[in-house]
């Protein structure tokens, strides 16, 4: 089909819940796909993420193509071998000891938040509270809703689940006068995607980590956007030398195949027994099998290092752009996940839509942050390619024809 049959398809069958794009994508290599007419794109915002490794990676479609011929699902009434292979090899390169699998990372979260909680009553504690960051995104879900920091994903969903606060991000002060006797954790994402691509200090987390300590609460890190190598190391905490007592991921941890994962530490995920949570998709062996695969070819094949050296050659890239036109205000990110701040007034929608028209998918985060989020395979001539086009949408528009 082309993209006007399919547009007509989703528009007549598929429930309204995305602002679309009028263009169907339907194959993807590397770092580009096509869409329903044969046009190409380039692209930078890997399924927003997901596609860590670029679209359909050799490695991820054999462990598919091989899994699906033996067994694509099975109960967790039963041990799964791909399921095994996966957990070891996350405990292996992590903080944690223990893995929960689920489906998205609002299932991740979701987990987390029920864990946090689990925890403490297990010990006959009563604590419950749960701090989050303003600006904050963990997901669609009610008790991952109510951890967001962002009252437009909120509006409609009311009353929400109750018992969470949030406080400015990057402000240790505020978390500091946050936290009480009844506060189980901290949840916050190590760098803010959704909200902006907002970068902590280099000492924050360690210092979120501290109080969290001192105050006998758990510290949480949602590294469903930040985590599997986006930011240069595998997990975003990394970075930042302060491990979580619980993480989730999800997006890039299996190529492109819907998986979710909560991650914790032997002292806290002892609270998990059977019966208290569980996913029946959760961990089955055809997404394990492609999670297996894609974490090894993060690990062992130099993905980490390529995304370091082009997410330094690409914020360079952008920072040129910053200096030639006045209304791109910062660059900021780590590795390959960086936004590029717009002057008020300017509408980075209009941007997006006119890269689109030239072939290029970027996207626009909290109204004015341009997003760039390219696989972390992506070569310097792609970007080089990347930066040509949007160089010449800027060049052509001005700051009152976007206001």
């Amino acid at each position: 089909m082309d993209n006007k049959a399919i547009i007509e398809l989703t528009t007549k069958h598929v429930a309204n819940t995305y602002g679309r794009f009028p263009i169907a994508i339907v194959k993807g290599k590397g770092c580009r796909v096509w869409d329903g007419d044969g046009k190409q794109y380039l692209d930078f915002t890997s399924g927003l993420a997901v596609c860590n490794l670029g679209h359909c990676h050799p490695n991820v479609v054999n462990a598919i193509k091989e899994q699906a011929e033996k067994l694509i699902h099975i109960s967790n009434l039963y041990h799964i071998e791909t399921q095994s292979e996966l957990a070891r090899l996350l405990t292996e390169n992590s903080f944690a000891d223990k893995v929960f699998f689920c489906n998205s990372g609002a299932e991740a979260n979701e987990a987390a938040i029920k864990l946090a909680r689990k925890y403490f009553s297990t010990k006959g504690e009563n604590r419950y509270h749960i701090i989050t960051m303003e600006k904050s995104f963990h997901g669609r879900t009610f008790a991952a809703l109510a951890a967001t920091g962002q009252k437009k994903f909120q509006a409609g969903f009311e009353p929400l689940l109750e018992k969470f606060t949030y406080v400015p991000f990057n402000d240790i002060e505020a978390l500091r006068n946050a936290i009480t006797e009844h506060t189980a954790a901290v949840m916050i994402e190590p760098i803010q995607g959704e909200g902006g691509v907002n970068v902590p200090s280099d000492d924050y987390l360690k210092q979120v980590k501290e109080i969290c300590k001192e105050k006998g609460a758990l510290l949480i890190f949602d590294e469903v956007q930040v985590g599997m190598g986006r930011t240069g190391a595998l997990f975003g905490y990394e970075n930042y030398g302060a491990a979580p007592d619980i993480m989730t991921l999800a997006k890039g941890l299996a190529g492109g195949v819907a998986i979710g994962a909560m991650l914790a530490t032997d002292a806290v995920a002892q609270a998990f027994t059977p019966g208290t949570h569980a996913s029946t998709f959760g961990g089955n062996p055809l997404a394990t099998a492609a999670g297996t695969a894609a974490l090894k070819t993060i690990i062992n094949e130099g993905v980490l290092d390529n995304c370091r050296k082009s997410g330094a050659y690409l914020t360079d890239k952008l920072n040129g752009l910053k200096g030639k036109f006045a209304f791109l205000k910062e660059v900021r990110g780590k590795g390959l996940i960086i936004g590029m701040e717009l002057a008020d007034g300017i509408k980075g929608g209009d941007i997006v839509k006119e890269c689109l028209n030239k072939g290029l998918l970027i996207n626009c985060v909290g109204d004015k942050t341009l997003r760039f989020i390219p696989a972390l395979v992506v070569t310097t001539q792609e970007i080089d390619e990347m930066t040509g086009i949007l160089t010449a949408v800027l060049e052509g528009i001005s700051c009152t024809s976007l206001r």
